[in-house]
């Protein structure tokens, strides 16, 4: 039997047969390793346990106390386990496939009845009994022709599909849990028993077609979560509830900010209350960007096909736009045109309007341009996924010779922005080189380069994502952790010497020829749209003051203070403040209660005292403690806190 060499993460080898498998391994190690081992990683890739190794390999023994091997192999298992359990329950269910998803898994299944909440308590309990079953898990190696003879045999039809779907060099793994047997490419745990009985729950039901094509059968989806032991599961199940509070439709319901409705799928109705904030974030960017050197333009929604096809977007990204024909009067076919997608092709037929010198150079471009996008409706999600959105979008056409500066000055500008949001969690990723790609080696060294140099400059760490750039060109990207841990790409900065060369873009240089610039793609906040949407679920509905839509309300206690809540409104209103009064003939509590459910900041409460007194009772939202405060006082603070803070 030859010999093969295995190498181990702390560097010492030792020579086995052949064919080994790592169950083998594990137990010539030790006995308390061999009945904690539940997979291996053989040369980078995740191995079963009972896989045989046949080359010299670097091989490492997973444990539950390897994270991202213990939870991949515990979310897959689970899987199964849940098939197995809905099959012996309803013997008549078809199965089809099982992935692992972030935080669990999800099976979708062909059954005729539709799945109820008190099923998914059964299959909970039948897939504890068969963990606590231990029944050991086996793989073989069949030929293509036996797997599909018995899964035609079983009445499995899905099976067979997945079958034909499998590169005829790979081969066909089959699996058993028992006596429970699917299709899969593993690896798995040895028994069910290594499943943690108490680290898990099924989340619910959702509807899904088969492939996710509108023209196969419509399958039902069950969804779980699991975690290596109990306490992980529950930190994730609280941080379901904190983000289900948090959650930008019902506090946007709330808060009465917008609404969505089955007529304009993907598009929002902006309320009075959501359109405040939607313009005071516009007008503090707009603000930001003449201060940091942009000039503001407009481009068309309705742009003719022809310069999509220059562009490129025609041939790539076509299956994304809204395409519009027109009867023009004579012509002989159909003009196409397409709402635009994004701004950047517009930009530079305004940047080639008039002949352009290294001294316009460089040239900083914003549009808040409204971009339509074709999602797909099971894609789309409240105001966060959406088909028409406005971006905070510029473009900025400079020298090479620029690119580092400009770029530094963008990470910079993007950090006072994020900070005056609130945001002060956020890192950088630069993607750089993909395997395909165009332009020389050195081009790239130098692309990179010099935004790695901008990080640095601006004092900004960074991390570097090889391969993940265009492939025209490195980027930066900016992602933000909000309050409750979860991460939102917004900023971008992409660079581009591709789309300039397309369209035919040049500047006279120093040398009076013609050069072609280089353009930045950039955004801070992405989309507006989405961008209100993290802000509203960052602070759970208390936006910072000056953004807040209803920044006071005033309350009166009895109905002789109606008059003085109307002149306390009107001395706040008169101070910038965004102000109301609510003198209904309601009890205090009520009004308190109905107003904080709506996230107003500040509530001033106006009995008989405070008229005496001139004052008011301030209540400031999530403080159980109320001031006393003159109305002169409190007009000269409010004042001070609606003012947005790039004017203070």
């Amino acid at each position: 039997m030859a010999q093969i060499t295995l190498t181990f993460p702390d560097g010492n080898a030792r020579e086995y047969e052949a064919g080994i498998t790592p169950a083998a391994v594990a137990g010539s190690i030790s006995k308390s390793l061999s009945k904690k081992a539940i997979s291996a990683t053989v040369n980078g890739a995740h191995w079963d346990l009972q896989w045989p190794i046949d080359t010299d390999s670097a091989i490492a023994i997973n444990t539950l106390q390897d994270e991202d091997p213990a939870l991949e192999l515990i979310r897959h298992d689970l899987a199964h386990v849940m098939a197995r359990a809905v099959q012996e329950i309803w013997p008549d269910t078809k199965v089809t496939i099982g992935p692992v998803t972030e935080h669990g898994w999800f099976y979708d299944f062909d059954r005729a009845d539709p799945f109820t909440p008190e099923d998914l308590g059964a299959i909970e309990a039948k897939m504890k009994e068969i963990i606590n079953a231990r029944d050991v898990v086996k793989t073989e190696i069949w030929d293509r022709a036996r797997a599909r003879k018995h899964y035609e045999d079983n009445g499995e039809p899905y099976k067979v599909e997945l079958l034909d779907r499998i590169p005829e060099d790979a081969p066909i793994r089959m699996y058993w849990h028992g006596d429970w047997q699917d299709l899969c490419r593993g690896p798995h745990l040895a028994h069910t028993g290594q499943l943690p009985a108490d680290a898990f729950k099924l989340m619910g039901v959702s509807g899904a077609y088969w492939f996710g094509d509108v023209n196969r059968p419509m399958l039902q989806r069950i969804s779980g979560v699991a975690f290596r032991n109990r306490q992980e599961l529950q930190k994730y199940l609280t941080f379901l509830e904190e983000a289900a509070k948090r959650d930008h439709r019902k506090l946007g319901r709330e808060m009465d900010l917008f609404h969505l409705q089955p007529e304009a799928p993907g598009q929002i109705f902006w309320h009075p209350n959501g359109w405040t904030v939607y313009t005071g974030l516009q007008d503090y960017m707009r603000r930001m960007q003449r201060r940091d050197g942009y000039v503001e333009v407009n481009t068309p929604q309705v742009v003719n096909r022809k310069l999509w096809e220059e562009s490129g977007h025609w041939d790539n990204y076509r299956e994304n736009m809204f395409v519009v024909e027109v009867d023009e009067e004579g012509a002989k076919e159909k003009t196409v045109n397409a709402l635009k997608p994004m701004n950047c092709p517009c930009h530079v037929q305004i940047f080639n309007h008039g002949l352009k010198s290294y001294r316009d150079l460089p040239l900083r471009m914003a549009e808040f341009g409204s971009c339509n996008r074709y999602e797909p409706s099971g894609a789309l999600h409240g105001i966060m996924r959406v088909r028409g959105f406005t971006q905070d979008d510029a473009h900025i056409f400079c020298t090479f010779d620029q690119v580092e500066a400009e770029s530094k000055k963008f990470i910079e500008f993007l950090a006072r922005i994020y900070d005056d949001l609130g945001f002060h969690n956020w890192r950088v990723k630069l993607s750089t080189r993909p395997d395909k790609r165009v332009g020389s080696e050195e081009s790239w060294d130098r692309m990179e380069e010099a935004l790695a140099n901008a990080c640095k400059a601006a004092s900004r760490e960074f991390d570097i994502f090889p391969g993940e750039g265009a492939f025209y060109a490195p980027k930066l990207e900016f992602v933000l952790t909000d309050a409750i841990g979860r991460d939102w790409q917004c900023g971008t900065l992409q660079l581009d010497p591709n789309l300039p060369e397309r369209l035919d873009a040049s500047y006279i240089g120093h040398d009076g020829e013609k050069h072609r610039p280089i353009m930045l793609h950039r955004a801070v906040l992405g989309s507006f749209e989405r961008f209100i949407g993290i802000l509203i679920e960052e602070h759970a509905g208390r936006l910072p003051f000056w953004l807040a839509p209803r920044q006071v309300v005033v309350a009166s206690i009895t109905t002789e203070a109606n008059p003085y809540a109307d002149d306390v409104v009107a001395a706040l209103k008169a101070v910038g403040v965004r102000a109301e009064a609510d003198t209904r003939n309601e009890k205090i509590n009520y009004k308190v209660r109905e107003h904080s459910v709506g996230k107003v900041p500040v509530i001033l409460a106006v009995g008989a005292r405070e008229v005496e007194e001139r004052t008011v009772t301030v209540r400031r939202l999530g403080e159980k403690q109320t001031q006393l405060a003159t109305l002169d006082d409190i007009a000269t603070q409010l004042a001070a806190e609606t003012t947005p803070p790039d004017l203070r």
